[in-house]
């Protein structure tokens, strides 16, 4: 899909300001969006927003459709008459400038499971038609959800495949009983999905209202300990005994790791989705479409071919390529959804029939600005070397922030930026690459947060390298300054990107 040049910010919900700990659907959120019409911004993007497990990672979420509960703002509930002002007396100290999950939980969930009680209670007849309307629209998934995650706390966390073989392989009389014995937790769980899309939808209409797009993010690979591989184990390369993944995902060696990446996600089986019309993956498609304008494709890649590494290898070096069907793929997608409005991440090593796939559907693809000063005029990531069908950014949520990626660069390197941009750097390097970023002829432009901030390293989201401590930044109240607001402006009225007058 061909868009309108236009530019934005990169900024996950839970690096909002708030007094719980943790970024969320509340007045913060209304703040950001108001900063970003102010700035004559037109897109937001963010991460994926699903519930997360070990690690945090929201691209290892425990479903592909579900909305992360730590998300909710207590804040809103008390206005719907769910949680009082005396329900937050005791909150802890939070860091600052970070996201303390552990800490986060402890505090939030308990203030949930007080409004889902209060729901049960003493919520109006028309709150309660609306949940039960939700639960009927989602029911396609919502059942699913709820229950596996009822069952993941009666089993203490373990993942479903070491669960009983009878709720484990999902018969019906072990799925009756369960749901019996877990209708409280059940209802919980619908319960926090129904309050999360609630402020989620009342967030995207307050940001479309100022004509604020938000770009979303599917993950190509869903995690092995989830409810849509417990759900639908026949979608996936799964040992049909263990219920383990028989074929893993990845991608192969290459000049950054002698032993490739092992992600441990099970890959999709293919020839079952495409039998069934790629159902699953379709009404994947169509429920983002409900909640975001925008959908980013993470790993795009991986439709077109995916590195498969079989069951109890311990690196990625043992793999091979596999193809998949992403032209029959997209096709379907466009004829039961329409056009997508979709961008495509083609970071890596991407072949020509990659390229072809993206050019036949008209996707843009990234173009990273960090990525652009290691060679010579020939590199791909050069501003002039861009096509008007693609999506620049500074740096992205996997790369350290502007200000600290400049500090660890090669000498060589920053020469050859600052040749390119025949500027001393004077003016503060991550307004060089945002201006560089907005002035290049790509139809959309994506700055973090952290570089309009002008933050080091210790402002950066995710460091892929590290499995702990990733996921956790958060600015502080009050960090969106009028100074800031105007000088963002400015550089986008400059280069043409602000947004056009509603008919």
């Amino acid at each position: 899909m061909l868009f309108p040049r236009s530019s934005g910010i990169l900024l996950h919900p839970t690096s909002f300001p708030s007094r719980f700990g943790i970024g969320d659907l509340g007045e913060e959120a209304r703040r950001f969006v108001d900063f970003l019409a102010e700035s004559r911004q037109t897109l937001w993007q963010v991460l994926p927003v699903g519930p997360t497990g070990y690690g945090n990672s929201p691209y290892m979420s425990y479903s592909a459709l579900a909305g992360n509960p730590l998300l909710i703002s207590p804040d809103r509930l008390r206005d719907d008459g769910l949680l009082t002002e005396e329900d937050f007396r005791d909150l802890p100290e939070f860091p600052e400038n970070r996201v303390d999950f552990e800490k986060v939980a402890q505090v939030k969930i308990p203030l949930l499971q007080k409004a889902c009680e209060n729901f049960k209670a003493h919520a109006s007849e028309e709150l309660q038609q609306e949940f039960r309307t939700f639960c009927e629209s989602k029911v396609y998934w919502l059942n699913d959800y709820a229950l596996f995650m009822a069952l993941k706390e009666a089993h203490a966390g373990d993942g479903w495949h070491t669960w009983d073989a009878g709720i484990s392989k999902r018969h019906p009389e072990a799925i009756e009983l369960w749901e019996k014995q877990l209708s409280d937790q059940l209802l919980f769980q619908k319960f926090t999905q129904f309050v999360f899309f609630r402020q989620w939808s009342a967030i995207k209409h307050y940001a479309n209202e100022r004509q604020i797009q938000i770009i979303g993010d599917i993950p190509i690979y869903v995690a092995h300990d989830s409810a849509d591989v417990w759900a639908h184990p026949e979608s996936f390369c799964l040992n049909q005994e263990t219920g383990e993944p028989a074929l893993m995902a990845g991608v192969p060696p290459d000049y950054f790791s002698v032993t490739g990446q092992l992600w441990g996600n099970p890959v999709y089986n293919w020839e079952y989705l495409q039998q069934n019309d790629f159902d699953w993956w379709v009404q994947r498609f169509k429920f983002m479409l409900d909640y975001v304008d925008i959908i980013r494709i993470d790993h795009f890649r991986g439709f077109e071919s995916f590195w498969a590494v079989p069951q109890g290898e311990t690196t990625a070096v043992n793999g091979e390529w596999v193809d998949a069907p992403g032209e029959a793929f997209f096709t379907v997608l466009n004829d039961k959804l329409g056009k997508l409005p979709v961008m495509a991440e083609d970071l890596g090593m991407i072949t020509p029939e990659v390229k072809d796939l993206l050019d036949k559907f008209e996707f843009p693809g990234m173009k990273v600005l960090h990525f652009a000063f290691g060679g010579d005029a020939d590199n791909p990531y050069l501003p002039f070397q861009y096509p008007h069908n693609s999506v620049v950014y500074t740096g992205t949520h996997d790369n350290d922030t502007t200000v600290g990626w400049f500090s660890q660069v090669s000498e060589q390197e920053k020469e050859s930026l600052l040749r390119y941009l025949g500027c001393t750097g004077n003016d503060g390097i991550h307004w060089d690459l945002i201006r560089l970023a907005l002035s290049s002829v790509s139809s959309q432009a994506l700055i973090p947060l952290q570089d309009i901030l002008g933050l080091g390293t210790e402002a950066r989201m995710n460091f892929p390298s590290k499995a702990e401590g990733n996921w956790e930044w958060r600015y502080w109240h009050n960090a969106l300054t009028d100074d800031l607001r105007d000088r963002f402006r400015t550089l986008t009225e400059t280069y043409g990107r602000v947004p056009k007058k509603s008919d």
